[in-house]
Order: C-alpha cells, then structure tokens, then sequence
C-alpha cells in the first residue's frame, strides 16, 4: 500500500471542496416544501440553542436585525415560532420553537439523515468505520 503525503493546505483544500459537496447534496435531500434554506437555518438552531432574542439568533445565523426580522415573521406566520416577553428586558422578546416547528426540524434530519444512512450502507465496513474515524476528527476540529 502506498501512503501519499498532502500537505495540510492540500488537505484543507480537499476537505473544504467535499464536505461543501456533501452539504449541497445533504440540503437536496430534505423534505420539498416552502420553507427556505434560510428559514430552515434559523428555525433549527431555535430548537438546538433553545429559546433567545432576535437579535442573538441574528448574530447566531450572522445575518443582519432586519433580515432575521423577515425571516422570524415568516415562520411565526406558519405556526413554528412563538415570541414571549422577555425575563428581564420589557423591550426584548424571547423567540422559541413550537411543537410544529420542532416536529419540521426533525422531519428533515431524518430525510438528510435517511439518505445518508443509504449512501453509507453502499460502502465496505473499512471504509465506513475510516469515516468513523473522520467524523471524530472532524468534530474535534470544529469544536477547536
């Protein structure tokens, strides 16, 4: 077996070009509806972070105040985010996910999840378990 050496700049290349590849392919795999990508986006780090401003979720999605405006009213008219006053700040509110908008989160993890699932299932066990291995590395470089 020949072991080919890369540079980390080439790696850094190689990895960026297919995990970008593999997140376009991920997001064609949800569910077909009206909801946007950028909707999507905030709607679930709502349900991953929990309850916040509108303002931190704008920071959170880095979009500017006046976009996530836009996009809150949207999923507020469909029933998946609710607002409620803030604790401490009478001029703050604090937006949450609704049941609905959880229930939408999850039916398209499991549809991106299902195809990937499918796609892993057409490889060898080495190859699966190297993606393993990857993922625990990868993770570990996000965390970093």
């Amino acid at each position: 077996m020949t072991v080919r050496r890369t540079s980390a700049s080439q790696l850094a290349v190689q990895l960026r070009d297919a995990i970008t590849r593999l997140n376009r392919r991920l997001r064609r795999a949800r569910p077909v509806g009206d909801i946007t990508l950028n909707q999507l986006s905030a709607l679930t780090s709502l349900e991953l972070a929990g309850a916040m401003t509108p303002r931190e979720l704008a920071d959170g999605e880095r979009v500017q105040p006046p976009t996530m405006t836009k996009i809150v009213a949207k999923l507020e008219e469909r029933g998946l985010v609710q607002r409620a006053p803030h604790p401490t700040d009478g001029r703050q509110v604090i937006l949450s996910a609704t049941g609905a908008g959880r229930a939408l989160v999850a039916e398209h993890r499991r549809a991106r999840d299902e195809w990937l699932a499918t796609r892993l299932a057409e490889l060898t066990p080495e190859e699966r378990e190297s993606l393993r291995r990857a993922a625990e590395i990868l993770e570990r470089i996000a965390r970093a």
